[in-house]
């Protein structure tokens, strides 16, 4: 492999007979998903119906193309979509045979590399057309990770003259700029056009700028501290020292501060990573620090968190080059590291825990922003028969399966890994916050005295929920006013799920039954069907569905005067419609709650 790939790739099949290819690619590439057709089974991790709306969805939801198709197939798909191409990810071209590769869009933002991976692994030609990339040996519209540019605009008037033999100067003030002298360009001395590495703020005259990410900014604060007062206080002592907030790599502070939402701002506006060391780390650059602060070694067992951090971060060969400056109740300091920072390998990142709904299971009824938080993580907790349903989609990450009625245990889990600094996601079926692990994880969070926990940063992610799928099958029995109902009296008295029965059929509610019926609880469906015949003919459509979205998956009307003799269990979900419910015949049924278009009240 060559070059720096793009993170999540997607490999789309629009022939078949391009799937063995791409099958091989699928298991060759790092983060690579692979896209079928709807219509003829295969092995994907994600069907569509039509490809050119798949296409289209992928590229404006920034993942990367690799597509093995014919280019005019691409570039139909994506045209209404383009925008700037320093923000288009990837899209490539890959002949069934893999013959020929080419990179179409986003060449300088993973293409190109691409593309000459793929030529590698098939055997084939990869047809690079950046003239930059051909010529010059180098990419100055892609510079190597963390490197920012000062003016991007300038960068296409710089390779053109390249291109045309004029002479240009390399002024480089950090001693990092090998990757530009690496190519095939023969520098001049003291031209007035010039490329500049520095880490000061972009001088006159025109240069073409280019920012080394070797700054580490250390932050220390009170808890609550606004997030306004800390990017105030770090802009104010890059500007005092006439630094480029572009040439900043990390942010950094004590591990105390992991949660600290003003320290995460930082990094969100400066778009760079939020880093952390215990305090042990800090309390051995204690030589270094220009001043030692009592407060500081009681609060956080080092005697300088701003100081220590950013000194940590640049390394034994780095050096501050702004001490420690105070705002109310923040500090700031700021140090420089001989080489580019790798902020990834850099301290500790915060825990994150993403409680990711997976919908029924299958590829196609999950979220993209679902797929993401799953492609993102490193381990996955969660019931073992939820893990096989992903499949490839978690391929390569550390499984944690657990028994059904371990769901507690699951959570627990899942915030210990978080805590230790990890991206965990914690998979429920459909959508976690409806009967689901999301309630768990707050009520864990609340009850239990971990304070570690709270340190971890907690984001629920939708998924498509059995009621909704239920729904979609039906035809659409939501139409109006619902409520669902679980008839599990585990963690809930019979009598209490005996009252809402009561209410929602009185209020004429279309009801979604959860858990109708288990071997312990034969006649809990038969009580419910019974409540809400007192209320609604017995003629009402009631929907019944096992296993949506699954191989095995089953779907049929009846009458609700029918239903407490109905073959059902734990995995189906029973829709029962409201008084105004319909009942469309057909092969199939189509069951609908009208919202009342046609009668709206005066």
């Amino acid at each position: 492999m060559t070059g720096l790939l793009p993170d999540d790739i997607a490999v789309v099949v629009v022939g078949l007979a391009g799937a063995a290819l791409a099958h091989r690619l699928r298991r060759a590439l790092p983060g690579a998903s692979l896209h079928g057709p709807i219509a003829y089974p295969g092995d994907w991790d994600e069907h569509y119906d039509r490809a050119s709306a798949h296409i289209g969805r992928l590229f404006e939801g920034g993942r990367a193309i690799l597509g093995i198709c014919a280019s005019g197939i691409l570039i139909r798909s994506v045209a209404p979509f383009l925008a700037s191409k320093r923000e288009e990810p990837a899209v490539v071209a890959v002949a069934e045979d893999g013959s020929v590769v080419v990179p179409l869009i986003g060449g300088h933002r993973g293409a190109n590399a691409l593309a000459r991976s793929v030529a590698e692994l098939t055997g084939g030609v990869a047809a690079v057309t950046t003239a930059g990339d051909l010529r010059l040996g180098v990419a100055l519209d892609e510079p190597p990770p963390g490197w920012r540019i000062a003016d991007a605009d300038k960068v296409k008037a710089v390779a053109a003259a390249l291109l045309r033999g004029e002479p240009i100067s390399l002024q480089d003030e950090t001693g990092c700029a090998g990757w530009l002298r690496a190519g095939s360009v023969r520098w001049a001395e003291n031209c007035a056009r010039r490329i500049v590495v520095t880490d000061r703020r972009p001088p006159l005259g025109g240069a073409l700028v280019f920012h080394p990410p070797i700054l580490a900014i250390g932050i220390g604060c009170s808890r609550g501290c606004l997030a306004r007062e800390v990017a105030d206080l770090a802009r104010s002592v890059l500007a005092e020292a006439e630094l480029a907030a572009g040439a900043v790599a990390v942010v950094v502070s004590v591990e105390q501060k992991l949660a600290e939402p003003a320290i995460h701002a930082l990094a969100a506006e400066l778009c760079v990573p939020a880093r952390f060391f215990p305090a042990s780390r800090l309390l051995a650059e204690t030589p270094r620090l220009t001043e030692r602060s009592l407060a500081a070694y009681e609060a956080t067992g080092c005697w300088g968190v701003a100081e220590g951090a950013a000194l940590a971060a640049a390394g034994p060969a780095g050096a501050l080059v702004v001490t420690k400056r105070k705002s109310g109740r923040a500090t700031c300091a700021v140090a420089r590291a001989p080489q580019p920072i790798d902020a990834v390998a850099t301290g500790r990142p915060r825990g994150r825990l993403s409680v990711v709904g997976i919908g029924p299971g299958d590829p196609g009824w999950r979220t993209p922003e679902a797929s993401a938080a799953l492609a993102k993580a490193s381990d996955v907790v969660g019931y073992g028969l939820y893990l096989d349903l992903l499949g490839r989609a978690i391929a390569g990450k550390r499984r944690h399966a657990s028994p059904i009625g371990e769901e507690a245990g699951r959570v627990r889990l899942a915030l210990d890994l978080a805590a230790e600094g990890r991206p965990v996601a914690l998979v429920s079926s459909g959508d976690a916050g409806i009967y689901g692990l999301a309630p768990l994880v707050y009520e864990l969070l609340d009850t239990e005295a971990r304070p570690e926990w709270h340190a971890v940063e907690v984001r629920v992610f939708p998924g498509i929920s059995a009621l909704q799928a239920a729904a979609c099958r039906a035809g659409a029995p939501l139409g109006h006013d619902f409520c669902a109902v679980s008839l599990s009296d585990l963690m809930t008295q019979w009598e209490t799920i005996r009252m809402r029965l009561e209410a929602a059929a009185a209020g004429d509610f279309v009801v979604a039954l959860y858990n109708p019926r288990s071997a312990r609880r034969r006649e809990r469906l038969s009580e419910a069907a019974e409540i809400l015949l007192r209320h609604r003919p017995p003629e009402t459509p009631v929907f019944l569905g096992r296993n949506l979205g699954r191989d095995e998956e089953g779907a049929r009307t009846i009458r609700l005067s029918e239903l407490s003799r109905a073959d059902v269990d734990m995995l189906t979900v029973v829709l029962i419609g409201s008084s105004q419910t319909r009942l469309i015949d057909g092969n199939p049924p189509r069951i609908y709650t009208p919202r009342g278009y046609f009668h709206r009240a005066s």
